[in-house]
């Protein structure tokens, strides 16, 4: 319904207010400022709005940790004057503090998350890895502080580059045997993992307005090398956690082919008691 714009810039406070879409004041000088900012105040209006003009304080909060987290060293603050409820924000370890968040009432298997930041030319790149003992994965992609739900090319890249890479490392180890094929799935590989993928780039390219899904092509291949690197790496250099994380991937992939041969047979069960074939038959 109505917008009030302060800013506080080269040493003067400006001023200009709006009304339903439109100008209701010019850009003003009020005064002097020794301070630098921008202060907007606003109410919605219920006829744009039909649901509901409330703000919720709990979604709000949520937005507000994650860019704190998102963006290491800032601080944002948020108050909610009708119940007298407030929330700061301010997070020095960046994702790495995201991740660490994530896996809460969780069992660990390594206490400090893998970190990983690089990129190429104007894409720069931040990875933070945590693996639990829970059975799900959690796995959070931003692109320039925006939350894909729907992952996208640097999920891709970065579902592709762990599975090559615990691969690679499990027949190292020489807890898979190569010879006879054994490998890992991805599934396998992201079970009890925490991760955070956080992407900035000039220009993204999304697959639909809402921005659900990052559909930039170069960004897939820059997430695969900088994982592959990085992560094997810091295998090489913590050989015996590197075990511990195997071997939860190979018991995920342990039960999940317990789990498969469990349903082959029970179907194969139900055929033959519908097949109508003569007991001495029977399975």
């Amino acid at each position: 319904e109505w917008l009030k714009l302060d800013i506080w810039r080269d040493g003067k406070h400006h001023q200009q207010s709006y009304a339903k879409g439109n100008k209701t004041s010019d850009l003003s000088i009020c005064g002097d400022a020794k301070r630098t900012g921008t202060k907007i105040q606003f109410y919605p209006d219920a006829e744009i709005f039909d649901q509901t003009i409330d703000f919720s304080f709990e979604i709000l909060s949520k937005r507000l940790r994650e860019l704190a987290f998102l963006n290491p060293g800032v601080r944002i603050q948020i108050y909610d004057l009708r119940e007298d409820k407030s929330h700061d924000f301010h997070y020095e370890g960046g994702i790495s503090s995201f991740v660490d968040h994530l896996a809460t009432n969780k069992q660990k298997l390594h206490e400090a998350p893998i970190f990983m930041k690089g990129g190429k030319g104007d894409v720069e790149l931040e990875i933070a890895l945590q693996w639990t003992n829970a059975y799900s994965e959690t796995v959070l992609t931003f692109a320039n502080n925006i939350h894909t739900l729907e992952g996208g090319t640097h999920f891709s890249g970065l579902k592709s580059a762990l599975t090559r890479t615990i691969n690679s490392h499990g027949q190292k180890y020489k807890l898979l045997k190569a010879a006879k094929g054994e490998t890992l799935s991805g599934d396998d590989a992201r079970e009890g993992l925490s991760s955070i993928i956080s992407v900035k780039m000039p220009d993204p390219k999304f697959s639909s307005q809402t921005k659900d899904k990052l559909v930039s092509s170069e960004v897939r291949m820059i997430v695969e090398t900088l994982v592959n690197e990085k992560l094997s790496i810091w295998f090489d250099q913590n050989p015996s956690i590197a075990k511990i994380v195997l071997a939860k991937v190979i018991q995920a992939a342990m039960a999940r082919d317990v789990a498969r041969k469990a349903r082959e047979n029970v179907r194969r069960k139900g055929a033959l008691e519908l097949s109508g074939l003569p007991g001495k038959l029977a399975d």
